[in-house]
């Protein structure tokens, strides 16, 4: 499978990594990043957990929006929401993995519709593909 981008954006990565700066190229965010508590760290700054959730949240009702339009399946109502849970945590087979919750709002929807535009954001969502088959990630419509 190819990909042809559109978009390209770049970040940089200084310090210790987990525990230094991280900026993005043009200058329009920077985050000092500190390890969780719960990893030995302050958990004074953010990590790369925080974001990866703040960026899966975002597209992926991003993705929900697009699919209920573009096939017809509804309108995604202005109040729908995505809370996205993520862990990190040691794999069984050596070094860290990350596991996913996504958490889905749909006020007003019915049920079926909704269960149909969550899962077919799942396919439009470039955050679901990348993590498809690597990363566990758990739906759940509330």
């Amino acid at each position: 499978m190819s990909v042809d981008p559109k978009y390209w954006t770049e970040a940089q990565a200084t310090g210790g990594g987990r525990n230094g700066l991280a900026k993005l190229a043009d200058g329009k965010l920077t985050v000092t990043m500190t390890s969780p508590k719960e990893l030995g760290g302050s958990g004074a700054g953010h990590n790369p957990e925080e974001l990866f959730a703040i960026g899966y949240a975002a597209c992926y009702l991003g993705a929900m929006r697009f699919a209920a339009s573009s096939e017809k399946l509804g309108t995604v109502p202005d109040n729908a929401t995505v809370n996205a849970h993520v862990g990190i945590g040691p794999r069984s087979d050596g070094g860290f993995g990350l596991t996913v919750k996504l958490v889905v709002a749909l006020p007003g929807l019915d049920r079926a519709v909704a269960e149909k535009i969550v899962e077919r954001g799942h396919f439009i969502c470039p955050y679901s593909n990348a993590t498809k088959g690597n990363i566990a990630v758990e739906t759940v419509l509330a």
